[in-house]
């Protein structure tokens, strides 16, 4: 009677402890298989709609089926005026087990330093014609890091508004990235310009600047086909 139970206890304890082995063989191999996800980072473009959770980051991951965190918020620089670092995209950035890190941004730096008019020392901070400046910069600092980097270059929009004047140099930097990215690894330029038609009402918000539901859905979408090629 005593072996039986030395026995059976033996058994048990095997069994236990092959389940258990099991079990934390595929906890682990889910862990690695899980994507670590989009962080997104940049200005009210990429913020708007991140409320409702139709934001154009969200539309992306649902695309590629990956989680998002959306870090962008309205009004954000690359050039700190003010020198209170608060909100500049850079600070929006923290290290971490991304695999995608989504960037926009730079209108604002335009909008705030030189209203948009005479705008080529501006520009030029941000990024010059030797792709040196703030923006490169900041990408060069995420990609250290073993991210890739997509950048969203700017749509037209429906209306111009408060941006008026910056549509000759933001196509000239659009330009400068999209070059930079032809000769940097693990970095790509994806131009929203063929995502939406700025003629379409219905893909502008209520100030024509920025994405309706609809538009942050086009665009998300086209992000997620430009990685997958």
């Amino acid at each position: 009677m005593y072996v039986i139970l030395v026995r059976l206890t033996v058994g048990f304890i095997y069994q236990s402890m092959r389940l258990f082995l099991i079990c934390l063989l595929l906890c682990v191999n889910s862990a690695n298989a899980e994507p670590s996800g989009i962080l997104a980072v940049g200005d009210s473009v990429l913020a708007w709609h991140k409320w409702t959770g139709r934001d154009i980051p969200s539309e992306m991951g649902r695309a590629l089926g990956t989680k998002v965190k959306n870090a962008a918020v309205p009004r954000a620089r690359f050039l700190d005026f003010s020198q209170s670092g608060r909100r500049t995209v850079q600070t929006q950035y923290q290290s971490g087990p991304w695999d995608i890190v989504l960037m926009d941004g730079g209108a604002n730096d335009l909008l705030a330093g030189c209203r948009c008019r005479d705008c080529d020392a501006i520009l030029n901070l941000l990024i010059d014609k030797n792709l040196k400046g703030a923006v490169p910069e900041f990408i060069n600092r995420v990609r250290s890091d073993g991210v890739q980097v997509v950048w969203m270059g700017y749509y037209a929009s429906y209306r111009s508004g408060r941006f008026a004047g910056c549509r000759p140099y933001l196509i000239e930097y659009d330009a400068r990235i999209e070059k930079l990215a032809k000769q940097t690894s693990n970095f790509l330029f994806v131009d929203s310009e063929f995502a939406i038609d700025n003629n379409d009402r219905s893909l502008f918000a209520l100030d024509g600047i920025h994405p309706s539901s609809r538009g942050t859905r086009l665009i998300g979408t086209f992000l997620a086909n430009a990685l997958l090629q």
